[in-house]
């Protein structure tokens, strides 16, 4: 699952200064929240990277040359200029703000960047003096008077060793910038969600414990497409073999216990998907050794009930979510018992589905039943059919988005 950059046209723009080094790291963050690159680099850019590096890294040609013809009839400059979401400019020299500033056209990039009408990201990198400069600064006032976005300069030490603002922002701040201007438009910008997902694991010594056979992929789904529609996106996640979502902030834990105080630590979210299947019980006593096979009679394991995560935060009063959604995973009469679930729970929504060692657990795909209360108190239920795990996300947060559209 992306993030809010799917799909989207980056162009970036890479002038001469040192720091377009950290235009390679960023290159591969952009793509990897799915968004397509294309670079331009000056004259002076291509001192301190290699368009092969570029280019292998973007998987795109990497443009330099303003007289070039690219795809066919296309003038690279105008076809870069139109057919970009927003451009960055990184590094952005003074040279090249000033060209900018007052509409010189010298070269592909700046060239490009007079004909573009897409929203443009700047980034400067300079000397602290060159940044300081009245002309530098009379140059920013006119491009921000413009409408163009600034992220940085930063305070700190410069490659010729002296130390003031005109580093070049890192690229977590310059992504974070990026992912910002698009998320803005999402149907859940400004709001927060909490998801749990995967199992949990209660030890019985230091090397065994009681644990299911979650996957997480639905969770991990439900939050990545959550933070892709722009909600401020918390996984709380039991141990699982799954890599982070793009765009969300991931908790690990492995106890009921800790996934409950995990859940309690996060502001009050908007939106709570209880995805996890958590452990119904913990052993009431952990043995500090793990225990022996040889021992006279197996061991008998006393169970105490755990908390309920889900019914807690139904039931949380002024701290409750405007939304809260549970999972219900039956091996049989799914419909029933998720029925009686969701009145014994008191959330306000819950999916169902059909349980067991070959079906959802560590599988790819799902089939699901929403239910949830009309206004008038009644309980409507939906089947939806088998589809990825994805793509029941992609359902789900839609449905959440239209109910907070109401709400507005």
């Amino acid at each position: 699952m992306k993030h809010c950059l799917n799909e989207k046209r980056v162009l970036l723009v890479i002038s001469g200064g040192i720091a377009a080094y950290k235009c390679l790291d960023l290159i591969r963050k952009l793509r990897e929240g799915g968004a397509t690159v294309r670079c331009v680099l000056t004259n002076g850019g291509a001192q301190f990277v290699t368009p092969l590096s570029l280019s292998t890294l973007s998987g795109e040609p990497v443009y330099s040359d303003l007289w070039a013809l690219k795809d066919g009839q296309k003038i690279s400059h105008i076809a870069l200029a139109q057919e970009a979401d927003i451009v960055v400019v990184a590094p952005a020299t003074a040279n090249l703000m000033a060209k900018m500033a007052n509409g010189i056209a010298d070269d592909l990039a700046s060239t490009v960047l007079l004909a573009t009408d897409r929203p443009i990201l700047i980034a400067p990198a300079m000397n602290f003096l060159m940044w300081k400069n009245a002309a530098t600064q009379a140059n920013v006032a006119v491009l921000k008077k413009r409408g163009m976005k600034f992220v940085g300069p930063e305070s700190g030490m410069m490659a010729c060793g002296s130390s003031g603002e005109g580093r070049m922002s890192e690229v977590a701040d310059i992504l974070g910038a990026v992912t910002l201007f698009f998320s803005a438009a999402l149907p859940l910008n400004g709001m927060r969600a909490l998801v749990t997902s995967g199992p949990t694991y209660e030890p019985i010594d230091p090397v065994r414990f009681i644990g299911n056979r979650s996957s997480g992929k639905q969770g991990y789904a439900i939050a990545a497409e959550l933070a892709r529609l722009g909600a401020e996106t918390v996984l709380v996640t039991g141990p699982t073999a799954l890599a982070p979502p793009v765009g969300v902030k991931v908790v690990q834990v492995e106890t009921a216990d800790e996934m409950f105080a995990a859940c309690e630590a996060v502001a009050r979210p908007d939106v709570a998907v209880f995805a996890a299947a958590v452990a119904d019980w913990r052993p009431a006593k952990m043995s500090k050794e793990k225990l022996k096979k040889n021992m006279v009679a197996a061991p008998r394991i006393e169970l105490v009930e755990n908390r309920d995560i889900l019914a807690t935060f139904s039931a949380h009063g002024k701290k409750r979510p405007r939304l809260v959604i549970g999972f219900a995973a039956e091996t049989c009469d799914m419909a029933v018992n998720a029925k009686e679930k969701f009145k014994r729970k008191k959330c306000d929504w819950i999916v169902a589905n059909q349980v067991g060692k070959d079906k959802v657990f560590g599988k790819d795909d799902n089939e699901v039943m929403l239910m949830r209360l009309s206004s008038s108190g009644k309980i409507n239920k939906a089947m939806w059919p088998r589809q990825s795990k994805e793509k029941v996300a992609e359902k789900l947060v839609g449905e959440v988005a239209a109910f907070f559209n109401k709400k507005l």
